[in-house]
């Protein structure tokens, strides 16, 4: 039973890592953060940029902590496919740019359904904490 809520803790963790990689990083470099923002040409860039780090810090807390679990992953989730939608819009793309943003694209889907998958789960059978 320990190395099953081990694995599942891990298994947790690891979906939350580029998000909380993420916001950490634009926690420490604001202006990174705002920079980042204006690339993909999103305004007003610095309330965009508090939302984003609240989101990817804030869901992250719920689904390692198992409060509100469902919720921090759906919230993880559909941010994670209209992101997609922004920076991997490899349908306006040619060449090897194209395929790359395309290959991206497909791996935040899959992410996506990772947290989907979680947020089921824990509807049915909520888990403990990590």
């Amino acid at each position: 039973m320990a190395l099953r809520r081990l694995l599942h803790g891990l298994a947790l963790l690891a979906l939350c890592a580029a998000y909380l990689e993420g916001g950490i990083t634009k926690l420490m470099d604001f202006g990174g953060a705002l920079a980042e923002m204006q690339h993909f040409g999103l305004a007003p860039a610095a309330p965009l940029a508090v939302a984003v780090i609240a989101l990817e810090l804030g869901g992250s807390a719920l689904v390692l902590s198992g409060h509100l679990r469902w919720l921090g992953a759906l919230a993880l989730g559909a941010f994670t496919v209209a992101a997609s939608f922004i920076a991997n819009d490899f349908w306006a793309m040619s060449g090897p740019d194209r395929i790359s943003a395309m290959h991206a694209f497909f791996e935040h889907l899959g992410l996506a359904g990772g947290f989907a998958l979680v947020a089921w789960h824990d509807r049915l059978e909520p888990a403990p904490a990590i």
